[in-house]
């Protein structure tokens, strides 16, 4: 080991002498004691064997022979300054873009809701946020588009792991006119007596829709075949049938669901939602923070489902 290193603290307190012209200046600098700051200055002088300061009329200033090291001195706190203020901008995200894909289901309201979380913490963090299908899923995380994408649904596939997220359950909505709208809970088969707005059973995502009626053998007739929930949740708003869809995306309705009714179903149909990533890559803090967002939202919003 070199006989004369320094330490960081060493130097800020030598720098902070400079600064103040003054021991018991520096001390307030560094909210110190001044018999620490002065013990510092000797030992940094008996390594260095130079004398840092001359005392004029009270005042401490460089010494000739230390000039040298001043000059490093300042040098080195530009940079630290610098690395200081990459840091801070770090931490607001600034200059920092957060590449991600949601499906439909999870991109109406939990998506927005983890974001207004994540801003607040990074305020300067830009987002770019894709809406995607199963099909576009895979190819968006394998051509490394985006960092994840929150799923409804998972898959087998060497190169892409899924974590959870948050369960959810299926529900029933309607118009506030139909007559389903007067019901608390409702069953299969009462939903199978009217036109259906649905998600192609054939999508992941419609298969989960579907197996309200798969798993008790229901027959029904899917009247209007959509290809996103949002689509489903305006022609229900029409009065043109009733539908299923999971609780995340009739989260959102709040006051604009004043035409709208949301019915439990007699037997309960819960869901897993994941988020997908390559296995190869490794997930950025800001990544990790939305989706910690991500569960939060989902799981409150869940909890509170549950209390009324």
């Amino acid at each position: 080991m070199p006989k004369r290193q320094l330490t960081l603290r060493q130097i800020e307190m030598i720098r902070a002498i400079k600064v103040a012209g003054s021991i018991a200046g520096a001390a307030r600098l560094l909210n110190v004691s001044q018999p620490g700051v002065s013990r510092t200055m000797k030992h940094v002088e008996s390594i260095l064997e130079i004398k840092l300061f001359t005392r004029i009329g009270g005042k401490y200033t460089p010494s000739p022979e230390a000039s040298g090291i001043f000059a490093q001195l300042n040098d080195l706190y530009k940079k630290l300054s610098d690395l200081n203020r990459s840091i801070e901008q770090l931490e607001r995200g600034r200059e920092v873009e957060l590449v991600f894909g949601s499906v439909p289901s999870l991109a109406l309201t939990m998506v927005p809701r983890a974001i207004g979380r994540l801003r607040g913490r990074y305020p300067d963090l830009h987002l770019n946020v894709e809406t995607l299908k199963l099909e576009e899923a895979i190819d968006y995380l394998l051509l490394g588009r985006g960092e994840f994408v929150c799923m409804s649904y998972s898959f087998d596939h060497p190169a892409i792991d899924f974590l959870p997220l948050a369960e959810g359950e299926l529900r029933c909505v309607v118009h506030r006119d139909h007559p389903l709208a007067s019901h608390t809970v409702v069953s299969a088969e009462e939903i199978a007596q009217y036109p259906l707005i649905g998600v192609d059973p054939v999508d992941p995502y419609g298969q989960i829709l579907n197996s309200v009626f798969s798993r008790t053998n229901v027959e029904y007739d899917l009247t209007f075949r959509v290809r996103f929930g949002s689509m489903v949740i305006s022609l229900v708003r029409q009065g043109l049938g009733v539908a299923v869809l999971d609780s995340f995306s009739l989260a959102g309705l709040g006051a604009e669901s004043s035409d709208l009714r949301v019915i439990q179903l007699e037997d309960p149909v819960r869901f897993s939602t994941y988020v997908a990533l390559r296995n190869d890559v490794e997930l950025s803090s800001f990544a990790e923070s939305l989706i910690d967002a991500m569960k939060d939202e989902m799981r409150q919003h869940m909890a509170a489902e549950q209390r009324v």
